[in-house]
């Protein structure tokens, strides 16, 4: 028998955790009073670095870790009592899963059976599943003889096989090399977008959090640090940890000789005054560390935006990436300033040694928290 379908609550949500913490040895919080809501349909990542606290959380929603206080919500109904196996969630693991006695056919048939589905319709929903991910070829394979990649589209689609309207994803590419890993990504999100479910995904690979999630859950020492669609954690970071840990920043030193709401003016450890945005600015005086993005930086006075912040540099380093340059400066006492500039015809090949000025839009910047 199929579980019931989930409603999602009246607020709205689908899965809630309300003031959920998790201890181990009755001491340590590796979860620290945890308020989040996931919408139906929703792709929501959990992202952090290891020992955040984002797997346990993924594992308390799967009913294979008790939490410690609070309570998780499914379609409004509570489920921390609720075995694993009835709370009718698909699970995807890094290392598989598969069963490799058993056939591809038969690896998805063992959901089915567990949920007393006849034959006939057993067989229906696997072969609709296998065609999901396109493996209908190698339905009387075993695992052994498939490719990482194939296992992985397989475990997949063992997840979807029984129609779950909820399916947890714990560092499901992991073992994959780069190129499949990449493909996947796509290949995940597509079915998510034609099935309308929902999928709760952890990781610490923070481009896969951006390519694939609705809104990414960033996870430091058992708290969310920042809940936001990628484009705005990327932008507008909420502090410090969020700024390093999504995507590459160059960091100069300084203090805060002004700030408003709007702008902080501030002058960095070499001596030169500049402007940023201020995040978690509370006072002049305050130390800070200007956050710039590798790729808004420009060194050709034509490519400047209009009230540009230049800087004097030396290049240091050039790395050649196929679509870009990737350039060390020395920069404001900094010696390890990076830009990057697209590799395009008619692009001017800096060598080290080199003396160039910088610039880059005065809203660019971001007048951080130091860490």
């Amino acid at each position: 028998m199929t579980a019931q379908p989930a409603a999602a609550s009246a607020d709205g949500a689908f899965v809630e955790f309300d003031r959920v913490q998790k201890s181990y040895d009755g001491e340590t919080l590796v979860v620290k009073d945890l308020n989040l809501q996931i919408g139906k349909g929703e792709f929501l990542t959990m992202l952090g670095p290891s020992g955040s606290g984002k797997t346990t959380c993924l594992m308390m929603l799967a009913g294979f870790e008790t939490a410690t206080h609070g309570e998780i919500r499914l379609g409004g109904r509570p489920i921390n009592s609720v075995p694993p196996h009835k709370r009718g969630i698909g699970m995807v693991f890094q290392n598989y899963a598969l069963f490799p006695h058993m056939s591809v056919a038969e690896n998805l048939a063992f959901p089915l059976e567990v949920r007393g589905l006849g034959k006939a319709e057993r067989e229906a929903k696997i072969l609709r599943a296998l065609d999901m991910v396109q493996m209908g070829r190698f339905a009387s394979r075993r695992p052994s003889q498939l490719s990482g990649g194939q296992q992985q589209r397989i475990a997949l689609a063992r997840a979807l096989v029984f129609d779950p309207e909820l399916v947890l994803m714990d560092e499901p590419l992991g073992a994959l090399d780069k190129q499949l890993r990449e493909h996947m990504q796509f290949e995940i999100k597509r079915l998510h977008d034609q099935l309308g479910i929902t999928v709760v995904y952890v990781t610490h690979d923070q481009g896969e959090a951006l390519t694939m999630s609705d809104r990414v859950a960033v996870f430091n020492d058992g708290r969310i640090q920042q809940l936001a669609p990628p484009a705005e954690l990327y932008e507008r970071p909420k502090n410090s940890f969020v700024a390093q840990f999504i995507g590459e920043n160059n960091k100069l030193p300084g203090t805060v000789e002004e700030f408003g709401e709007d702008r902080a003016v501030v002058r960095l450890a070499s001596g030169e005054v500049i402007d940023a945005t201020p995040v978690n600015i509370r006072s002049k005086g305050q130390q800070t560390l200007v956050s710039i993005r590798p790729e808004r930086v420009e060194f050709k006075p034509e490519m400047m935006p209009a009230g540009a912040h230049t800087l004097d540099a030396e290049v240091v380093e050039v790395i050649y990436m196929g679509d870009i340059f990737r350039t060390r400066l020395k920069v404001a006492g900094s010696d390890d300033f990076v830009m990057k500039c697209r590799n395009t015809l008619g692009q001017t090949r800096l060598v080290p040694g080199q003396h160039v000025r910088i610039g880059w839009h005065p809203q660019d910047a971001r007048a951080l928290d130091p860490l």
